[in-house]
Order: structure tokens, then sequence, then C-alpha cells
């Protein structure tokens, strides 16, 4: 699984001209499931994803997580993270899983983040969506459960 994590101070994504999604303070995670991805990239992404420590304390370092501050998760499915550039202009999406595989097990990851008592927004896989932000920071991250990046 890949992921671009962005901490924010509100964000929501739109289909078809209404709002099916919004939060405030928290994290937007755009996340992609790769052809070989399992239960246990569903667990090790959610574990990073619930304990990132990268909202301020109170003198202002990186120390706290989503979940220290009350905050929510608008996660979003984006089978282009793993759009494959490196030969020619198209890229290539050969190692992404199926739409199948790929909305059962983003279906799972929603599952065990809620699990973990945290407020989870999401979009509609596979529409076309337009998503808005105010990345807080801006602090973006990207994750690999490959551990590729």
């Amino acid at each position: 699984m890949r992921s671009v994590v962005q901490r924010v101070n509100r964000a929501s994504v739109i289909v078809n001209g209404e709002t099916v999604g919004e939060i405030s303070t928290g994290l937007l995670v755009l996340l992609a499931v790769g052809q070989d991805d399992g239960e246990e990239d569903v667990t090790w992404m959610v574990n990073k994803l619930v304990g990132l420590r990268i909202f301020e304390d109170e003198v202002g370092k990186m120390n706290r997580s989503v979940q220290d501050v009350g905050g929510d998760i608008l996660m979003v499915s984006q089978f282009t993270l793993y759009g494959d550039c490196r030969s020619g202009n198209r890229p290539s999406f050969m190692t992404a899983a199926s739409p199948d595989r790929a909305k059962a097990l983003f279906e799972r990851t929603l599952e065990a983040t809620r699990s973990r008592g945290l407020k989870v927004e999401t979009g509609v896989f596979q529409a076309e969506m337009n998503v808005e932000l105010i990345n807080n920071g801006p602090v973006t991250l990207l994750l690999d459960s490959e551990k590729k990046f």
C-alpha cells in the first residue's frame, strides 16, 4: 500500500457537485492498493497513520498523533500512486491492484482505522472526485508498506 498523508486544517471530497466527505483538523490520506498487498499491509498502514506524530505539542515540536489531537481522517482511494513513470510519458499502472481487490482492501483499511476510535470520512471508490484541502505546515509525507520510500 502507498499513501500520501497531509496534515490539514480542513479537507473535503466532492462528487458530482455534492460533498461526500469532509473533516476539520486531521489527516488527508490518499491511499493506493498494490497487487501484492494483503492484510499485513492494511495493519502496517493503519498503525502508521494512527501513530504518526506530526501534530505540534505545546512547545511546537511535532510530537502528537491524530488521535492525540482529537483529529479526523479523510481517506480517498487513489490508484494513481502506483503509476510508474520511469519509461515514456504515459504512466503504467501494472502494479496497482485490480479494482475489486483494491476496493476490498481499501474498505478493510477504512474499517480498521475506524476501529481505532477515529472518525474517518471518505470519497466514492472509482468516482471522479474533487479533493479540496488546506494543508497545515505544509506537512506532507509518503508512506509505503513495502518500505520502498
